[in-house]
């Protein structure tokens, strides 16, 4: 055989080998990373859940959900270890405010309340807002009325489901 035919199995070889091997380097971290675990850390489970870190077994982790609330679970189903600013962060919502942050003394109020008009503003302001509807003479507000009656006699009745004109 000639190394021309070879060169698509030696390709194939070649990237099977590169995708395993960075596979098994991303398995290793994550062994690392729940190896590291310690009592008081804060963690991800695989399904979301935050909890600290109480007690580190073999294969499991007790992990303190709330007060009260200890739960098993199994090494692998650490999805990450948090450092304790960032379980801080998430969990109890404390923002970290670091030396290079400006901090602003604007106060934002919690509600839409000073968006709005005052009783003060709108007791001084009494006019009304022109919606561009115009006053209607009397005769055309009857004459409207009117209408609709006649109109009812030449309306077609409307055919509901499961209706049809066929006897």
């Amino acid at each position: 055989m000639s190394p021309v035919t070879l060169l698509p199995f030696i390709v194939l070889i070649g990237a099977m080998f590169l995708m395993t091997r960075s596979a098994k380097k991303k398995q290793k971290q994550a062994a690392d990373m729940r190896n590291e675990m310690q009592p008081g850390s804060g963690v991800r489970t695989i399904g979301g859940m935050y909890a600290t870190v109480k007690e580190v077994h073999d294969d499991a982790v007790l992990l303190d959900a709330g007060p009260g609330v200890h739960l098993m679970f199994a090494k692998n189903a650490i999805g990450a270890v948090l450092t304790d600013d960032e379980y801080n962060r998430i969990v109890h919502g404390e923002e970290v405010v670091g030396d290079d942050e400006l901090t602003n003394d604007a106060v934002v109020p919690d509600d839409a309340s000073s968006l709005t008009e005052t009783d003060e503003t709108a007791a001084a302001d009494d006019s009304r807002i022109d919606l561009g509807k115009k006053d209607e003479p009397a005769e055309a507000a009857e004459a409207e009325k009117a209408e609709p009656a006649e109109k009812a006699d030449d309306v077609e009745v409307k055919k509901t489901d499961g209706e049809s004109d066929a006897k």
